[in-house]
């Protein structure tokens, strides 16, 4: 098993007192599998997501990557576990300004100690970047940059990638452009992929679902 949440609970202080993000959420995935996590605005996707990416812990529960629990991890420990393991592609591109798009595209692979030139070289012609290397982020479209997210999230070859809305910025043509590589690289790699999405048509093209309904699968 690439993923196991058991019982994860999340509670954020408020100017209204204690919120109940995550009520009790219990999840899998293995490797080479693809799963969607759909739900209302609130109902604590994005938050899941991010405590299986180790960028925030639960209260209460277990959260299992690879046999390691990330809850039980200081931030060290999660932290390193994002540079290689764990693959995050946000809604929201989060390149770096000063750096090319190759320099972007690398920059993740070589905090890792994993940077495979001939394997970046690759990411980078199948995303329709190669003429684009040279340029920086505000030079791209939206479609480019969340395409240079992608390929920077898959350069160290992660067994598990998490994606935030990753074609939420993005028009349903774009969108639906960048989703056919996504999947096609996850499958490539054998890595494991879990994606936060409102759209039900992206949903549909992944392996299973799971819905969130006030903090618990529905």
């Amino acid at each position: 098993m690439l993923l196991d949440a058991r019982d994860v609970h999340k509670t954020y202080e408020t100017v209204d007192g204690p919120f109940a993000v995550l009520r009790g959420v219990d999840l899998s995935l293995d490797g080479g599998q693809s799963l969607a996590l759909t739900g209302e605005s609130g109902s604590g996707k994005s938050t899941l997501l991010h405590l299986i990416g180790g960028l925030d812990v639960p209260d209460q529960g277990q959260i299992f990557i690879d046999g390691a629990d990330i809850a039980a991890m200081d931030d060290a420990g999660r932290a390193g576990l994002r540079r290689g393991t764990v693959g995050v592609v946000f809604q929201q591109f989060n390149l770096i300004p000063s750096l090319t798009v190759a320099a972007n595209i690398a920059f993740q692979a070589r905090l890792a100690g994993t940077y495979d030139a001939d394997w970046v070289d690759a990411l980078t012609a199948r995303l329709g970047l190669t003429s684009q290397v040279a340029k920086y982020p505000e030079q791209l479209s939206g479609g480019q940059q969340q395409r240079v997210a992608i390929a920077r999230t898959l350069a160290p070859r992660p067994r598990l990638v998490l994606a935030d809305e990753p074609t939420g910025n993005l028009d349903e043509d774009t969108a639906a452009s960048v989703m056919d590589v996504l999947l096609l690289l996850v499958a490539e790699t054998g890595a494991g992929l879990l994606m936060v999405t409102h759209s039900m048509a992206l949903a549909a093209r992944l392996d299973n679902r799971l819905h969130l309904r006030a903090g618990r699968i529905a």
